[in-house]
This record gives structure tokens, sequence and C-alpha cells, in this order.
């Protein structure tokens, strides 16, 4: 029996704990396989209801009528299995971690996660409806929106991914005030870069429509606030666990 402090034995339960992940996804997949198109309708209805009436989605590829759904499908089915993935990390990563680690590390995680969920509900509820709105109304006379469904499912995943990861913010920033890299009062001497870096981001991130750039710089803006505000409290409580450990 391999000792389980060894390097096999740590490869062997990262194989274990991967394929468990992994295993989660697929399992999530075949239960939504069977919705793909409804699923699909309903990620294209800010779209949808944005179109005037002579205008409809396309498919410009023979199969994209199939695959564009059985994409949306299988990304869908990670971004849903996305808690047991991480859950599979945390049970990896867990028996290194010290006592206060893993006090930080699991709320980060289950924060992680609800963060990603609502830059992703944001950008569905919000984002979406305001810019086809706006990508519509600005069409030349005579042009008749007829969106690829390819190319409005790969913009639309990119809009998620983009929302999604912006939302983490607040954990990006407790993580670097608990390991010490930066301070809330270097990071509140830095707002105005920090401002300027946003809308940046925003630009870069987004379609070159300022609706958009500003709804996504706006909300990490005050991600950052608000990160800065949990860093402090975090960084705090380090502090007063290390002074507690020097007596």
């Amino acid at each position: 029996m391999a000792d389980p402090n060894s390097l096999i034995a740590h490869l062997i339960e990262l194989r274990s704990r991967v394929l468990k992940a992994v295993t989660s996804v697929f399992i999530v997949f075949l239960c939504l396989v069977y919705f793909a198109q409804d699923l699909y309708h309903w990620l294209a209805t800010p779209l949808l209801e944005a179109l005037p009436d002579n205008a409809q989605m396309i498919a410009t590829d023979v199969a994209s009528s199939f695959f564009a759904p059985f994409k949306l499908t299988i990304v869908l089915s990670f971004f849903i299995a996305i808690p047991m993935v991480l859950y599979q990390v945390w049970g990896f990563v867990a028996p290194g971690l010290y006592k206060n680690e893993k006090r930080l590390v699991a709320p980060l995680l289950l924060s992680s996660t609800l963060l990603f969920y609502a830059g992703m509900a944001f950008a569905y509820y919000v984002v979406f409806p305001l810019v086809f709105a706006f990508f519509t109304s600005v069409a030349p006379e005579g042009v008749v929106n007829n969106t690829d469904i390819t190319s409005y499912l790969d913009f639309v995943l990119k809009m998620f991914f983009a929302f999604g990861l912006s939302f983490e913010i607040p954990v990006a920033i407790v993580l670097m005030c608990w390991t010490g890299i930066t301070t809330p009062a270097s990071l509140r001497a830095k707002r105005p870069y920090v401002i300027v870096g946003v809308f940046v981001l925003g630009m870069l991130l987004t379609p070159p429509d300022v609706i958009s750039q500003t709804l996504l710089a706006v909300p990490m803006w005050i991600l950052f606030e608000f990160g800065v505000i949990v860093g402090g409290i975090y960084t705090k409580k380090r502090q007063d666990s290390e002074q507690e450990n020097t007596l």
C-alpha cells in the first residue's frame, strides 16, 4: 500500500478527484442534453425580444442548428457543476492547509462560486436586454438584423466569462490582502488608477459601445470597494491571530 504522503498517493488522489469532477459535469450534461434546444431558446430570448418583427436568427452552417445548442449544453453543464468541481479541489488541497487557512479558503470557494453566478445573471438580465436593444436600434436603414446562432452563442459566452470573472474581484482582493501582497490602505490610495483601469477593462472585454462598457466597469468598481472592506476585515483577523500566536 502506498504511503499517503508519497507522490504516487497524491497523484492517485488527484486522478480520483479529477474523475469525480468530470463525472459530475457529465451527469449534469446527460440531464440537460434533452433540453438543449429549449436552453438555447432561453439563451436567445434577450436578442429575440429586441429584434424587429421582420428579423430572426439564422444558421449559416449546415450543422449549426445541432452544434450550437450542444455546445451551450456542455458549457452550461460545467457552470452548474462548478460547486462539485470546487469541492473536489477543496478536498485535494485541504489536508495541506493550516487551520486558519482552511477558515479562509472554504468561504472564499463558496463566495467565488456565488459571485461568478451573480456575474452571469447580471449579464443576462441587465446587460443583454440593454445592449441588444441598442444594437438593433442603430442598424442602418434597409439592414435587417439576422444574427447567426453560432456567432450569438460565442458572443454570449464571452460576455458570461467577462462578467463572471469580473465579479471575482472581491475574492482576489481578499486573497492579496491575506497573503500580504498588498493592504487595504494601499488599495484605497490607488483608487483613481483602479477607476481608470476598470473602464479600460470594460472597453477591452465588451463590445465597442458605451452601454456595455459602463455596465461592466461600474459593478467592477463597486466590487473593488466591497473587496477592500472585506479585505480589511480579514487582514485584521490575520493580524490578531498572529499576535495571539506570539503571546
